[in-house]
């Protein structure tokens, strides 16, 4: 796609909040309002998201609604799994959304950009990454489909909870060499910028004109990224003004 502007939302978790719900509709709207392409969920975009609807949060279902809007008029939704998403390949949602994937990879003006939730950066996590292989696997899927509504919800929330316990060590304790590593390795593969969710609080690294980043989490701050067709991005408020990126300069 040419001339594309493209909103990034990392880590969002819309229904931990009271009306993060409302919120993320009217960023949506707004986000159809200026002119923007392309919004891109940067992993766990809600509390939990599963790809088959009886699952589905009235939180969830506020959001994709203001999706459904945007989308009617040409904006693209896109998704990446993260820690906290299952199945994202359902029937259900890919009617709902244009793309979801593990890494979400575009250029704008001459930098290719690549977006990936981070959580299975570590890998040395052998619990966490033991935890989301049983989670994730086909086996899951089956019986998500087959346990009454009632009792897979609250096995999926005791599920996501033991996963965010799991990788709660190197979520909080950012794993700088292998963030590093990882880096490196897509810088080599052609690579300019290379965004993470995940860890929740800034931290990047910079080779010439080479850049990796963790974006901050829209649950905490409220601020995404604006990726311009030329390549340029920049942080931006709840109201899509521009705005320094939290943690940036400490």
């Amino acid at each position: 796609m040419s001339a594309v502007k493209r909103l990034i939302i990392a880590d969002s978790h819309v229904g931990q909040g009271t009306d993060d719900a409302a919120e993320m509709s009217s960023l949506v709207r707004r986000a159809a309002d200026g002119g923007v392409d392309e919004v891109i969920y940067l992993g766990d975009s809600f509390q939990y998201l599963i790809g088959i609807s009886k699952f589905w949060t009235t939180a969830l279902r506020e959001v994709i609604e203001s999706w459904r809007e945007v989308r009617r008029n040409g904006v693209r939704i896109v998704i990446i799994e993260g820690n906290r998403d299952f199945f994202l390949d359902g029937p259900e949602l890919a009617t709902e959304v244009d793309w979801s994937g593990r890494i979400y990879e575009f250029y704008a003006g001459e930098r290719r950009y690549r977006l990936d939730h981070g959580d299975l950066v570590n890998p040395r996590d052998f619990q966490y990454r033991f935890w989301s292989r049983i989670s994730k696997s086909a086996v899951a899927r089956i019986w998500a489909r087959l346990l009454p509504q009632s009792l897979a919800v609250a096995i999926v929330r005791r599920m996501e909870a033991h996963l965010a316990t799991t990788n709660r060590k190197f979520r909080y304790t950012k794993p700088i060499a292998d963030l590093r590593r990882s880096a490196s390795s897509a810088w080599e593969e052609g690579i300019n910028v290379l965004f993470w969710g995940h860890f929740h609080t800034h931290w990047e690294c910079r080779e010439r004109d080479h850049l990796a980043m963790i974006l901050p989490a829209w649950l905490e701050t409220r601020t995404s990224v604006l990726v311009h067709p030329d390549g340029a991005w920049h942080g931006v408020d709840a109201n899509l003004e521009s705005c320094e990126i939290p943690g940036k300069g400490d």
